[in-house]
């Protein structure tokens, strides 16, 4: 069992991570299920994850004397919606739970987020304790408490910081994840060595295929290694205004301009978003004369060889480079009229650029889309 915390002032919580943890669930949440005597444990899910481990979590808690009511919700990014939000809520207060209660969200980055989301505005704040079951919840978006929903003017625009009170994993989950997702989960591994950590990229350049294999002791170094580098970044700036957490979003501005185009759908998965993200900014760092040329082939090709999308024009996009910009414009990072970037000055060098000029980004990526 490797116990990870993260170091909050006043509001510190661990990341548990124990294969065959959800066999023994109850024993590993029992702090959070005290208050639930006699009343359902609300578990909200989306509909794979519910059919997958259902019936382990519900035989876990009745050895403890307790009961799950579940939440269910569609696979997909539109389960971050309004409307949804709204069922969501309405369900928590139909059960009476209170603030010092607690909602478990077991289930991938969308039900994290949601999750979240609806506890932090239910009855002013309660608690809730993730369970993520994808590689990339599990390293990125089950840690650090940003939580949010979508809207029609992009993605994550609605949310609020709200901490988890755990986070606890299982890797033995991903055992049925499919491929495809286990590979976008995979991306944000990679950025950890990207953004910070040129040893750790360097491991994952010899190691990545037992990563994504699924070999028990490398898939658990790299989840734990992610985890403490996020929980460092996290615990120096939560709420992303020194500069420090936006290390984080590298890849995302480019990412997040792709999965727009293409329709937050199945097209393209946040993930290889993310991957694609990431070989553009270390290629526009190299435009800048701020990386070099062989680096930026490292990443590209690290990334390439773990199965993901490296090359834009692969996409069969039909727009131009200043329609992707135009997506850019509604990045919640946005500052009046500039948008800083994450860029690279070489392998685990990243940083916050804000002479960043968007008709420059925009001349780029037509470069990349030829």
């Amino acid at each position: 069992m490797v116990v990870i915390p993260v170091a909050l002032s006043g509001r510190s919580y661990d990341v548990t991570i124990e294969a065959g943890l959800l066999g023994d669930l109850a024993g590993h949440a029992g702090a959070y299920l005290s208050g639930f005597a006699g009343r359902a444990v609300p578990f909200v899910s989306d509909a794979n994850t519910h059919r997958l481990y259902r019936e382990a979590v519900e035989a876990s808690l009745a050895q403890a004397g307790h009961q799950a009511e579940w939440f269910v919700v569609e696979p997909g990014e539109g389960a971050k919606s309004w409307r949804v939000l709204e069922e969501l809520t309405d369900w928590l207060l139909a059960l009476g739970v209170t603030r010092s209660e607690h909602v478990f969200a077991l289930g991938g980055g969308v039900v994290g987020d949601l999750t979240g989301f609806a506890c932090a505005v239910t009855k002013r704040g309660c608690g809730f304790v993730q369970i993520p079951t994808t590689l990339l919840a599990q390293v990125d978006s089950s840690v650090g408490g940003k939580t949010a929903i979508n809207t029609g003017a992009g993605k994550n625009l609605i949310g609020a910081f709200h901490q988890p009170s755990a986070v606890l994993i299982d890797p033995l989950v991903l055992d049925t994840l499919p491929d495809r997702e286990m590979r976008a989960g995979y991306a944000e591994v990679v950025k950890y060595g990207l953004l910070g950590d040129a040893a750790f990229f360097e491991w994952l350049e010899a190691n990545g295929s037992k990563v994504i294999a699924r070999e028990p002791e490398a898939l658990t170094h790299a989840i734990a290694t992610s985890i403490r580098a996020k929980a460092r970044i996290v615990a120096e700036d939560e709420r992303e205004t020194t500069g420090v957490r936006a290390l984080l979003n590298l890849g995302h501005t480019f990412g997040h301009a792709l999965e727009a185009e293409t329709g937050f759908s199945e097209r393209l998965l946040h993930g290889e978003g993310v991957a694609l993200g990431m070989v553009l900014a270390a290629r526009y760092s190299v435009r800048r004369g701020e990386m070099t040329g062989q680096d930026a082939t490292r990443a590209a090709q690290a990334i390439a060889a773990s199965g993901l999308p490296s090359e834009i024009r692969d996409l069969g996009l039909t727009c131009d480079g200043a329609k992707l910009v135009d997506h850019m414009r509604h990045d919640k990072k946005m500052e009046g009229d500039t948008l800083p970037f994450l860029l690279m000055r070489g392998i685990g060098e990243a940083y916050l650029a804000r002479d960043v000029e968007l008709a420059d980004v925009a001349a780029f990526l037509d470069g990349e889309l030829a």
